[in-house]
């Protein structure tokens, strides 16, 4: 299922003393099976646009196609694009609200008519996903967990429809460093396991740099780079100038150039510094460089 965004531009408060324009002519394909990072400064467009991809906001010129249907058509059932564009918003915890874990994640299904014997095959099956023992927790409440459990709850609630798209904002934002691996570790396995595309806001570029397949960033609500990450954060420079920057290991190896160490600087991962650290040492080693 592909999302096509054409010439999408989105005014607030339009047509008055305090209108901003938050989105300039942003035009998009976002394939199956893609695992997008979309990166940017605060007010550069990130959260408005994702909002337009399930029919959130809908654009002030511009068009927006999910699986082919237009969201801007009357006729359309944003309801039904719901379903198959998920949504899970910075500090999701903060819209719990079942008495239960089992409610919270079962209200979304519930809601789309299910019968009970489904409802419950999905909050099982949602709880898996975000590796949540069901038969433990599903009669807590979620406001007992922990905040990375209670980050899995509601993104299993979101799961719960089977969405063939997973938006997240910021799904980090307020963890600490083991809830933050492990929430990521979960959706790295769910996109590596074919089970959604993912589109994900974040302000780390490490996350990014070894998580996503496609990274898109944003200034001035535009989109300035889009492409793989090891070509975007080549472009050290403008990300810098942009408030920006690039995964620390990546910085590290450009310093390490500038000083004369023979490494290419194309390096995103701790695992493709060791090696390319290793290589270069031995270059200099056996007086190759």
């Amino acid at each position: 299922m592909s999302i096509v965004v054409e010439h999408l531009s989105h005014i607030y408060l339009e047509g008055t003393p305090m209108a901003k324009v938050a989105l300039r002519d942003v035009n998009l394909i976002i394939e199956d099976g893609e695992f997008v990072g979309l990166i940017g400064h605060t007010g550069s467009g990130k959260s408005t646009l994702v909002q337009h991809l399930n029919g959130l906001l809908m654009p002030t010129s511009g068009k927006v196609y999910v699986d082919g249907v237009d969201l801007t058509d009357k006729h359309t059932s944003l309801r039904a694009i719901r379903q198959k564009v998920g949504m899970v918003f910075q500090y999701p915890e903060h819209q719990l609200f079942g008495e239960t874990v089992y409610e919270d994640v079962a209200f979304g299904p519930r809601n789309a008519g299910l019968g009970e014997q489904e409802v419950e095959a999905r909050v099982k099956e949602a709880l898996g996903m975000v590796g949540l023992d069901y038969d433990a927790l599903k009669d807590h409440s979620p406001f007992e967990l922990s905040g990375g459990q209670k980050r899995r709850v509601a993104i299993a609630g979101v799961l719960a429809m089977r969405p063939a798209v997973l938006i997240l904002d910021e799904p980090t934002a307020g963890l600490d460093p083991e809830g933050s691996a492990d929430i990521l570790g979960k959706i790295q396995a769910l996109h590596r396991a074919g089970r959604v595309t993912v589109i994900m806001i974040t302000h780390s570029m490490e996350d990014v740099a070894r998580m996503a397949t496609r990274l898109i960033v944003m200034e001035h609500g535009g989109v300035v780079f889009d492409g793989p990450p090891r070509e975007v954060f080549a472009q050290v420079d403008r990300l810098k100038e942009m408030g920006l920057g690039v995964p620390q290991v990546t910085e590290l190896m450009h310093e390490l150039h500038s000083r004369g160490l023979p490494v290419q600087t194309n390096i995103l991962t701790l695992d493709e510094a060791e090696a390319e650290l290793v290589r270069a040492l031995e270059l200099r080693r056996n007086g190759t460089v």
